[in-house]
């Protein structure tokens, strides 16, 4: 996997933070459309993608600070996994613009690698059965492809089941 993509450097927080620890990825772009409902879903379409192979990341409340969880676009994020992989009681949603200002990107946007703090991070269990998965590279409309081993590596998570797929 490269680290340009053809246009030369994306460079957003997400590829400098990559580059920068010498981690493998692939730069995954497309026409981003304001109207969309799913960010995550259109990033799948767009880039003809499984959606279980595309990550959303999600900021949570643990009460104490901001944590991130991390999951397949297809699914949502079981709030009660994800406080137990982080060892608290109750997570809740983050406010949207505590998200903007602790990760330093928009929503929408909000890339697990290369936040302004590290935070506790979850990733899905889901993520380790696929070769290869996509999560948001610091704006809408830009993804970026990685191993899961190199996504853990990046952002520091542990594995958990925190995934809910609608039945």
């Amino acid at each position: 996997m490269g680290r340009k993509d053809r246009g030369g450097s994306v460079g957003t927080q997400a590829t400098v933070a990559l580059t920068k620890a010498n981690i493998p990825y692939a730069v995954r772009a497309y026409e981003h459309d304001p109207a969309a409902e799913s960010y995550g879903l259109e990033a799948a379409q767009a880039l003809g993608v499984e959606p279980a192979r595309v990550f959303k990341t999600l900021l949570v409340d643990t009460g104490g600070g901001l944590a991130v969880g991390i999951v397949p676009v297809d699914a949502t994020l079981d709030l009660k996994a994800v406080a137990t992989a982080l060892g608290v009681k109750k997570v809740g949603m983050a406010d949207p613009a505590a998200a903007e200002r602790s990760s330093g990107y928009v929503v929408g946007g909000i890339s697990p690698i290369g936040q302004k703090r590290a935070l506790p991070t979850v990733l899905d269990d889901s993520a380790s059965g696929h070769g290869s998965v996509l999560v948001s590279g610091g704006r809408r409309g830009l993804d970026l492809e990685l191993s899961p081993e190199d996504l853990v590596r990046a952002t520091g998570a542990t594995l958990a089941p925190i995934a809910r797929r609608a039945s």
